[in-house]
């Protein structure tokens, strides 16, 4: 694993925002209202957040299937555990490269077109959180007038609306002018070390492949049905986790609560979304909803380690039935440029222990 730059600064970041939350907090007041949680509630919370990643699981079958039709569900499981336990562990986002590279380890696609579908797969995921937020910010229950450090709510959303739709255009231009792209980048990498050229051209290919299923209607309103379902099933984990800890708001609060944490956890932070989690938590239930800031406080941390640990442990295990170290994942970004210069894998050289869990009836 690397400390460059980026994981310094995310670590910074997290430490600062950390500061920021518990600034003039009364921690006695916290640790009362930690004392009188429902854990039966919270318990209940993470079980429906951990069972989120096999709905990922599920979801990622569909954007999968242009690379490999009828991937296993255990294999693309333990990707999906392998790659958040790296985003808790590892410094600098590398989970999402390692599980692009776990799962070209289980099945055999490419690990660059892998990491084009979760590309496809994050913006879906945006689409998701934001219709849903939209639905929560248009409901009666929503405080109206909201200013957050000063700065509108309402123009703050837009801002990110308007990124979004800016990625959008962009990922449309890439698909309909595929041609023209691999030129400009082949002319680009005349230019380039050969490694480097190489690297740049087959890289954008193998994404381009990852790309596919937003050429298919029928994979792409699937996967968007699934994201759906996915952050609207995910929601009720706030809820529940809202109520553990005395927070009596609604499913709409969850809805909201969910939208701004998704874009705190998208600045840069130390391992694990510590610091970027809690302060997003007390945003948007103290500043939006005027939530008790000791039992925002107690749920952003109660509820941020609850669903940590599971899929870490997860994770953990997964990664050492197919023989992987942490160091080797935190290179995960350097394998897949490997990967790309080898070319294409032709077999799925890792396999997974017969008690692994399938939901598909297939057998890997």
């Amino acid at each position: 694993m690397r400390w460059d730059w980026k994981a310094i600064l995310g670590i910074v970041i997290s430490a600062a925002l950390i500061w920021w939350v518990l600034r003039g907090v009364d921690l006695v007041a916290v640790w009362h209202v930690v004392r009188g949680a429902r854990w039966d509630l919270l318990a209940a919370a993470v079980a429906v957040a951990t069972s989120g990643f096999a709905v990922r699981a599920l979801r990622w079958k569909l954007l999968l299937h242009p690379l490999r039709p009828g991937t296993g569900f255990r294999t693309r499981f333990a990707a999906v555990n392998i790659g958040f336990a790296a985003n808790n562990l590892l410094p600098a986002r590398v989970g999402e490269f390692a599980r692009a590279w776990a799962i070209s380890r289980l099945e055999p696609v490419s690990a660059s077109g892998a990491l084009g579908s979760l590309v496809v797969e994050r913006f879906l995921d945006a689409v998701a959180v934001f219709s849903l937020m939209a639905v929560a910010m248009l409901h009666p229950s929503f405080p109206r007038d909201v200013t957050v450090g000063g700065q509108s709510l309402g123009a703050m959303v837009t801002t990110l609306v308007a990124l979004l739709l800016v990625l959008l255009t962009g990922l449309i231009l890439l698909l309909l002018l595929p041609g023209p792209f691999l030129r400009l980048t082949g002319w680009v990498a005349r230019f380039l070390p050969e490694r480097a050229a190489s690297f740049l051209v087959e890289g954008l290919a193998s994404f381009l492949t990852g790309l596919e299923s937003l050429r298919s209607p029928r994979l792409l309103l699937g996967a968007l049905a699934w994201s759906l379902g996915f952050w609207a099933w995910n929601a009720l984990s706030f809820w529940l986790g809202f109520h553990a800890f005395g927070i009596d708001e609604g499913y709409m609060t969850a809805l909201f609560v969910q939208g701004i944490i998704a874009i705190g956890v998208a600045v840069p932070s130390a391992p694990g979304f510590f610091g970027t989690f809690h302060a997003a938590a007390v945003v948007g239930l103290t500043e939006v909803y005027g939530a008790a800031g000791s039992s925002t406080l107690a749920f952003a941390f109660g509820y941020h380690l609850g669903g940590f640990i599971p899929v870490t442990l997860m994770g953990m295990w997964y990664a050492a039935q197919m023989g992987m170290s942490w160091s080797e994942l935190g290179r995960a970004d350097q394998r897949l440029e490997e990967d790309v210069e080898a070319g294409p894998v032709p077999e799925g050289n890792a396999e997974l222990p017969e008690a692994v869990p399938t939901s598909d009836g297939e057998e890997r």
